[in-house]
């Protein structure tokens, strides 16, 4: 899904860290050197980074097919 806006544990605001996060991961950099970079210190809040799974995308999908159904009934 989305990445969310705050750490679950302790409230942080890190929704802004994750396009930055997710370009230099992307290119091949190591997920402890960004966050390291970045002053994420705090375990729970790198827990909120590093188990991330992207499925917007993958979710998106399905909705276009309901749409399609929707359309031709």
């Amino acid at each position: 899904m989305m990445f969310p806006v705050r750490c679950f544990t302790c409230g942080k605001v890190l929704a802004h860290y994750w396009e930055e996060y997710y370009s230099r991961v992307s290119k091949g950099e190591r997920p402890k050197d960004v966050l390291d970079s970045m002053g994420i210190k705090r375990y729970c809040c790198r827990r909120m980074f590093i188990s991330h799974v992207e499925l917007i995308d993958d979710i998106t999908v399905f909705s276009a097919m309901k749409t399609q159904e929707s359309a031709q009934n």
